[in-house]
């Protein structure tokens, strides 16, 4: 602890009301953020002769200053806390790394409404179900709904301008509402209610839906429409022999389990919704070592459902693995923070008890596979510093640039660190102003724009360049130039992939002297280079496809000044498309109304030189 930090006089005047503690090391920032039911209590354990934990201990080594904030209850100061690790991100706390969204399906508010997937804020209207933990969820159960029902999936701007049925009606997955006649409004809407009725769990009133219109359309003499509610009645049950469904459970559940090993954790969340397991994702805190499994349970259930992230909300109960002594508390924060009543629990039976079960085999599944991989990545590593011979390496970045025939060329850096691929570092680049083709200038522009005044903590211990010695050599010019104040210089390596370009031939040219190495295709280091290598190979084609399919979907048109939104619509719509704008001629184009003569000429000038 601190010399300057007096313990025994700030526990003496300390209050003993609920409340957040904020701890400060000698520079100033918070380096821990707790909450307490009786702060004067709290504090005390850590000021003790004998402090259990190796975390807790290195922790009070740091401490410089404690500042406390009194709350009228634990709620209160269950939220105030929260609060406060999302804003300093403490080091000694438990910090939940997740920004992604969790997609919904959407069942649309239109006449002929439409089932699709949706992320982010839900300000559209419609019927919401969800969340699913990725988009792979959602398209799978949308293809498997295709299949039962069919309502259409077809975007809005598709809908509204077909004048015969697409290959989804052919194949009976859609009624085809875009085109008046094929389905009856009355129809299409009885085909939703069971879609909807279907999202909802309730696959048993299905059913009997279904048989029901069966029975009268063949007492009616109907034969086709029953033979169609036939079909479908079968395909929905061959689907409920496969699918998992809770006999009991028809709620909306999050279950979470934990492991942990090695300083290292995993949390688990089952997402199921009305007895449906739709599936679950892994998360894996950043925690200081040592840290106890209440702690890591009770900041994780705080950072996840309080943040609000992509449109996530709490379903009615939550249920865990480990038992909390603030499982009432944590109900009470989240039912205020929601307006609405939550249960958190781990105390359960029967079906809850078999998904707590399922969902702490994940955790410890998952976690196991971290590890393995996160050892195998370090043997990785460290054979390449001893082939090398170089000192240890913490992150790495590899460039390389991507076109067709000169079009849109964008480069990619990746970045690895000791744990693999760090993709939140990942940059693009736009390549301009050079001649088309020309990859040695478009490699210089790129290493230009990210070393040019680079932070010295972000500099690579080892940069790839993906090509040959034209390449590396230009690279090394960029280098010597951007950083030549620079302490620390990066160990430049120019990865060729030889006459055959296959994998394992690759050969690696080292900067400086220019000599060439070839490493055994089996080498667990030379497998390390060609992850990376092809890890910014993928991450420059994808930019450059995204770039290219832009410039290939913008109308000529939008480069013509003087020709915005509503003379581009009258153009398109008074001559019947672009290639007829085209083959206009001037006196053609100046008879469309807002288009002047000079326009006219400025437009025809532009379409054909």
């Amino acid at each position: 602890m601190s010399q300057s930090f007096d313990s025994k006089a700030f526990l003496k005047v300390v209050t003993e009301h609920p409340g957040v503690y904020l701890m400060f090391d000698e520079a100033g920032a918070i380096i821990y953020v707790g909450k307490a039911k009786n702060l004067k209590k709290r504090l005390s354990s850590y000021f003790r002769t004998h402090v259990s934990g190796e975390k807790t201990r290195a922790l009070v080594r740091q401490i410089h200053d404690v500042q406390v904030t009194v709350t009228h209850t634990e709620t209160e100061a269950l939220i105030l806390e929260h609060n406060l690790i999302k804003q300093h991100l403490p080091r000694y706390n438990v910090l939940l790394r997740d920004d992604k969204s969790y997609p919904y399906i959407i069942i649309t508010d239109h006449r002929h409404p439409r089932i699709g997937l949706h992320r982010g804020a839900r300000k559209k209207k419609g019927e919401y179900f969800g969340p699913y933990p990725n988009g792979a969820a959602v398209r799978e159960s949308l293809h498997l709904m295709q299949k039962l029902f069919p309502v259409r999936q077809c975007e809005d701007s598709v809908y509204a301008n077909r004048s015969r049925p697409c290959l989804m009606y052919q194949l009976k997955r859609c009624a085809g509402p875009c085109v008046s006649g094929l389905v009856s409004d009355e129809e299409y809407a009885h085909q939703l209610q069971l879609a909807r009725l279907f999202l909802q769990g309730k696959n048993q009133q299905v059913l009997t839906n279904l048989a029901d219109s069966m029975e009268q359309a063949s007492q009616a003499l109907r034969f086709e429409e029953a033979a169609r509610f036939r079909d479908q009645l079968q395909a929905l049950r061959r689907v409920q022999e496969q699918q998992f469904v809770s006999g009991n459970v028809l709620d909306d559940l999050d279950v979470i389990g934990l492991a942990v090993s090695r300083s290292q954790a995993c949390v688990q969340v089952l997402f199921i919704r009305q007895g449906k397991v739709l599936g679950s994702r892994s998360y894996f805190p950043k925690m200081p070592p040592d840290t106890d499994g209440e702690e890591i349970l009770q900041s994780f259930i705080l950072q996840f459902y309080l943040a609000g992230i992509g449109g996530r909300e709490a379903p009615a109960e939550i249920l865990l693995d480990h038992s909390l002594p603030d499982e009432e508390i944590l109900g009470e924060t989240l039912s205020q923070h929601y307006g609405r009543r939550i249960k958190v629990r781990s105390r359960t039976r029967s079906e809850r008890a078999r998904f707590i079960r399922l969902a702490r085999t994940n955790a410890e599944t998952a976690l196991a596979s971290r590890l393995a991989h996160k050892s195998t990545q370090r043997q990785r590593l460290l054979q390449l510093e001893e082939v090398l011979a170089c000192p240890p390496v913490t992150r790495m970045e590899c460039f390389d640039i991507s076109h067709t025939m000169g079009e849109k060329t964008v480069a990619s850096c990746v970045v690895f660190n000791q744990e693999g691929p760090q993709k939140s570092e990942y940059r693009r680049f736009n390549i301009s102003g050079i001649t088309p083709g020309d990859d040695y200038a478009a490699m210089e522009q790129a290493l230009s724009r990210r070393f040019h005044q680079a932070d010295i903590d972000k500099l690579p211990d080892i940069l790839f360049i993906d090509g040959g010695l034209g390449q590396l050599t230009r690279a090394e010019e960029v280098i010597a130039r951007e950083l030549a104040d620079s302490p620390r210089q990066p160990l430049l390596i120019g990865v060729a992939k030889g006459v055959t370009r296959k994998a394992g031939l690759e050969t690696l040219i080292m900067g400086g002297s220019h000599d060439e190495r070839h490493l055994p295709a089996d080498m667990p280091a030379l497998h390390l280079i060609q992850h990376i290598r092809d890890e910014s190979h993928r991450f420059a084609i994808s930019g450059h496809r995204a770039q290219r399919g832009k410039a290939r979907t913008t109308s000529t048109l939008e480069t013509i000044p003087g020709v915005g939104v509503k003379r581009r619509q009258a153009l398109l719509k008074y001559l019947g498309g672009i290639q007829e704008v085209k083959r206009a001629s001037v006196d053609e184009l100046a008879k469309v109304p807002g288009i002047s003569l000079a326009l006219a000429e400025k437009i025809h000038d532009a379409l054909h030189h």
